[in-house]
């Protein structure tokens, strides 16, 4: 790791989001060092173009460009700005967008090399989806990103959740004039939130209500976070700590208290009255069948999730046959340990019952859990070598997501951190309840959201051109992750705990359930209450769990369906350079290209497979 945060308390870390646990990662082995991350001025030719590209789109999403540390120099303006707000801002993104996508189709390919040619079919592929989703009536379309969303405010969509988190975590506060940046950002963002606000309601006007159960669990959400703003605690304490830390003086603090007492409450009410009022019209009908062109939407969601052009049918038969599968493996292994009547998903419901698997309560089980974590990252981090022949080491730091998006978020999520290190590589954990989580599945989850999963790929993408580090795909993103969980497995970390793999199966399990489910509720029409069964029932998911991954699949319709869909892709690429290398094909090798190659749709990364496979026969 080059550096780390080491000013935090693990106590802080049970408070709130200010919190970290920094796990050490220790760069002890030997490594092919990737190369530095070039500025736009030294580039030419096609690089240029993609770097030109990259900061055209940067441009409508400046937030976007504070988190991966490229808003400096001649772009330092834009860590005082959100950009335009609602349907304004919505337009002039669709129109850059489409001028963008022109000028990636009809760049001169001659000559490219392949990672020069991946970078405009990259481009190409991710405008093109994105403009499909706006063109759509409602809904919030996330460029190159994973988050597409019907409701613009949600229990997990809308800036009541996203700007404490920014301001945190990834807005600079080291100079005086890191601080006019973060007092300009502040003061707009009521304006973005009316903007919120408007998309709102002219969904409302064309019959888009949310399920009544994502409502309520929205406006409790909104309340809290309204009556936080108008006690002036929205905000306020993490600026007054990062003065304190840049050593600035703390009065600054007095006049954002008065942006977030003022203006932003204001606004954060006129968002809890919609969507309050908007429970009355509310059905509980959980899946886009019941929207107003849901169909239409739903189906563009999963083919940007997955880029793929399955259909749902064929989602949901995909993810019961792999259901199947997994479990024919774990069966044995709940015979071998004493668990030996019921199905599958009744032996793990009682495995989750067992004490020996479980953390303590309150507190002292969430301190468990951040040393639990670090002990899993150091583990699996001295592995690495084993899998990789060119390594990264990225910051790194756990911080617990914020109290008040526990209830509506998921039991963790993962990401890398800024293209020039400053920010760490974060891996968020939910600790609403340390019951949330097992010691049998929870180093499953630290490798996927950590080490190798996201934080460890997204390390190897900020290396590569800046378009490539903003431009993710769903399904390769999480199909990564979950084949970084099973390299975890290969690399023997489960060969002393056989539960531990028991977990790692049900996760694996769990996201071809989630095939299964976000169909079922979205194109079959099941209820919440269907959902949620399925999982406890089929899989022994545990209750807690699985309420709020439900609800997930109905305000990020098709999301879900990008993990196993990538997982099973990649996994079929290496199913065929071995049957194409035979002795020749190289564990190591292949993980590298794979990983090495970048985020990218999954036709993408075949070609990357065989390209690997071509340098292998050479």
């Amino acid at each position: 790791m080059t550096k780390a945060p080491t000013d935090f308390t693990r106590r802080q870390a049970l408070c709130g989001l200010s919190g970290v646990s920094v796990v050490a990662l220790t760069g002890g082995c030997a490594s092919t060092a990737l190369s530095d991350t070039r500025t736009p001025m030294a580039l030419t030719g096609p690089d240029k173009k993609l770097d030109e590209i990259a900061y055209a789109m940067l441009r409508q999403e400046p937030g976007r460009a504070t988190g991966l540390g490229v808003d400096t120099g001649a772009f330092a303006d834009w860590r005082g700005t959100w950009g335009k707000p609602g349907e304004t801002g919505r337009e002039a993104y669709r129109a850059t967008l489409t001028e963008l996508v022109e000028d990636a189709r009809t760049y001169p390919k001659e000559g490219l090399t392949p990672d020069q040619r991946i970078g405009f079919e990259v481009v190409e592929t991710a405008f093109d989806s994105a403009l499909k989703g706006m063109a759509l009536p409602y809904g919030d379309v996330a460029v190159g990103s994973w988050r597409n969303a019907p409701y613009i405010v949600i229990q997990n969509v809308g800036g009541y959740l996203d700007f404490p988190r920014a301001m945190a975590a990834t807005q600079p506060v080291k100079t005086a004039e890191d601080v006019d940046f973060y007092m300009a950002r502040l003061a707009e963002i009521p304006a973005v939130l009316e903007g919120e606000l408007e998309r709102v309601k002219e969904a409302r006007s064309f019959g888009v209500i949310p399920p009544g159960f994502l409502l309520e669990k929205t406006a409790n959400q909104l309340e809290l976070t309204a009556k936080a703003a108008g006690r002036g605690d929205l905000f306020i304490r993490d600026f007054e700590q990062l003065l304190d830390r840049a050593g600035l003086p703390e009065d600054h603090a007095v006049k954002a208290t008065q942006y977030v007492v003022g203006p932003i409450r204001e606004a954060l009410e006129k968002q809890f009255l919609e969507i309050n009022s908007q429970r009355a019209e509310a059905t509980s009908d959980a899946g886009m069948w019941a929207q107003p062109e849901g169909e239409a939407w739903y189906s563009w969601s999963t083919q940007a999730s997955t880029t793929t052009g399955l259909s749902p049918d064929e989602i949901h038969e995909q993810g019961l046959e792999e259901l199947a599968e997994l479990h024919a493996r774990m069966d044995p292994i709940l015979q071998e340990i004493g668990y030996t009547k019921g199905t599958v998903g009744e032996r793990m419901q009682a495995l989750g019952r067992d004490k020996r698997y479980q953390f303590s309560a309150g507190d002292e089980g969430r301190r468990e859990i951040l040393d639990f974590i670090d002990t899993q990252v150091a583990t699996i981090r001295a592995q690495l070598p084993r899998a990789f022949t060119t390594l990264v080491d990225p910051p790194f730091e756990v911080r617990r997501i914020p109290i008040a998006e526990e209830v509506g978020a998921p039991g963790a999520y993962g990401g890398g951190g800024s293209k020039d290190g400053s920010i760490p590589g974060r891996f968020w954990i939910n600790l609403r309840t340390p019951d949330l989580h097992r010691k049998y599945d929870l180093p499953d989850l630290t490798f996927h959201e950590a080490f190798p999963g996201h934080v460890w790929e997204a390390a190897y993408s900020n290396r590569l051109p800046l378009i490539r580090s903003i431009l993710a795909f769903n399904a390769f993103s999480e199909g990564w992750a979950l084949y970084a969980e099973q390299l975890a497995d290969e690399l023997g970390v489960y060969d002393d705990f056989k539960v531990g793999r028991l977990g790692y199966l049900q996760a694996i399990a769990f996201r071809a359930c989630r095939l299964v489910v976000d169909t079922g509720l979205h194109h079959k029409r099941w209820t919440r209450e269907e959902a949620n069964r399925f999982f406890v029932e089929r899989n022994g998911s545990k209750v807690e769990e699985v309420a709020s991954e439900v609800d997930r699949y109905c305000s990020w319709p098709g999301q879900a369906c990008g993990y196993k869909i990538g997982h099973s892709e990649i996994l079929r690429q290496r199913e065929r350079a071995k049957a194409e290398l035979g002795d020749a094909y190289d564990f190591r090798e292949f993980n590298t290209a794979v990983i090495m190659g970048g985020n990218a749709p999954l036709n993408v990364v075949g070609n990357t497979v065989s390209r690997y496979i071509e340098r292998a026969k050479s």
